[in-house]
């Protein structure tokens, strides 16, 4: 499938926000966990979640799934064998190892599958199960771990976010108090602590670099909503500001977004932060006049990596020179290609850091998504383009975002799915 989108429409009305990709691929499995059902609510209908489902039903849970609303059964789950050529379709499928591995001592899975942005192997996952005191076997393309996890003192080689989700889970039946440092502290890491939390866990510090788990005998199944997706507001917010239009983003949680919001405003983004039936809500204001504003990719709190392509674009659109600098995936700036036959300048000084000189005026053109968030920046870009852009491997925009054709429809835009 493709998209074709005619640019240069002025947007109007309001985007709705779903719950967040990056929690939801943790709190399902998670959910695995349970000795009863969970309703889990306000989750994402993409693709990725639609593989991680097949997984989870491959190993005998039963699972409804309709309207973002996800009941899930676990007491029928009996093996710990992940099927490979599912695996190897969904790279979030590694955060199945640690509740596994809590529920059954033993888990046997392939190397992970995923977007193409560089190496992600899985060394830091088996870094800590090891400290865990988990044996890590190859057995030809696949790993045997065995073993229940053991309590005790967890130090992460780097901030990694599953990493941290793979520890917390893991930890959670395990004798005694696990402390885990040098942990992630994304908004996502915090909604999975906070949903097994209601389960019955007992865990704290999540959503800072130390985090503490108690063990427990149990753990019950629940109802949880999942909290707004940080990335998806952030890539329509930067829609509105692009083509300057009014438009409302949300809901959103405006705090997990602090350095992305300061940055737009340093670039001369019009925009407002507003409440709605006790939500946070954005609105874009047209007659904007944007400026060169340098970003530095980083771990959270800092300025997300999962919008840096996206603020790519904006800076196609403001006067100078934007400086970008990102060194969390090696393949991240494979986007750009896209855009240079979209005419925009940018130029890659070295696999880490960039620059975007602007204003351009960007041309449509045929052009490929390469990964989720690099497929949203091409889709931006062909919103502010002259003519008619035509994107292809559009199924990495579908594994991030719900119908994102049709809700830039619904406020618009000129965007078609052909064949």
């Amino acid at each position: 499938m493709k998209f074709k989108v005619g640019g240069q429409k002025k947007l109007s009305g309001e985007i709705k926000i779903g719950g967040a990709k990056n929690a939801a691929l943790k709190i399902i499995p998670a959910a695995i966990l349970a000795s009863s059902p969970c309703v889990i609510k306000n989750v994402p209908q993409i693709s990725d979640i639609e593989k991680l489902v097949e997984i989870i039903k491959s190993i005998g849970a039963e699972v409804e799934f309709s309207e973002n609303e996800i009941k899930i059964d676990p007491q029928k789950i009996k093996t710990f064998c992940l099927d490979e050529s599912l695996v190897k379709k969904l790279r979030g499928s590694i955060v199945l190892a640690g509740p596994l591995l809590a529920k059954f001592g033993e888990v046997i899975l392939n190397q992970p599958g995923g977007c193409l942005i560089g190496s992600r192997p899985i060394d830091d996952h088996l870094d800590v199960f090891e400290q865990m005191g988990v044996l890590i076997k190859k057995e030809g393309d696949n790993f045997h771990l065995i073993g229940k996890p053991k309590s005790g003192h967890i130090v992460l080689r780097k901030m990694s976010v599953t990493a941290t989700e793979n520890a917390i889970m893991a930890s959670v039946f395990s004798s005694g108090i696990t402390k885990i440092h040098v942990a992630a502290a994304e908004p996502e890491i915090k909604d999975l602590a906070d949903f097994l939390n209601k389960m019955g866990a007992k865990i704290t510090g999540a959503g800072t670099h130390e985090i503490e788990i108690k063990g427990v005998d149990k753990l019950n199944g629940v109802e949880y909503e999942i909290l707004p997706d940080r990335i998806e507001a952030g890539t329509y917010i930067i829609a509105g500001i692009l083509t300057d239009s009014e438009i409302v983003v949300g809901p959103v949680i405006s705090c997990h977004n602090d350095l992305f919001f300061k940055k737009l405003k340093d670039a001369g983004a019009k925009f407002e932060i507003f409440l709605k039936n006790g939500k946070e809500y954005v609105k874009t204001f047209s007659g904007r006049k944007l400026i060169a504003c340098d970003i530095d990719a980083r771990t959270y709190p800092g300025f997300p990596t999962d919008l840096q392509p996206q603020y790519a674009v904006l800076m196609t659109q403001a006067n100078g020179r934007t400086e970008i600098f990102d060194t969390l995936f090696d393949g991240r700036f494979r986007y750009l290609e896209e855009l240079k036959l979209m005419k925009a300048n940018v130029e890659v000084l070295n696999p880490n850091r960039i620059v975007v000189s602007g204003p351009s005026r960007l041309k449509g053109a045929e052009v490929s998504s390469l990964d989720i968030r690099g497929g949203a920046a091409v889709v931006l870009a062909s919103l502010i383009a002259e003519g008619e852009t035509i994107i292809n491997n559009i199924e990495f925009i579908d594994r991030g975002y719900e119908n994102m054709d049709g809700k830039l429809r619904m406020i618009g835009s000129k965007i078609e799915r052909i064949d």
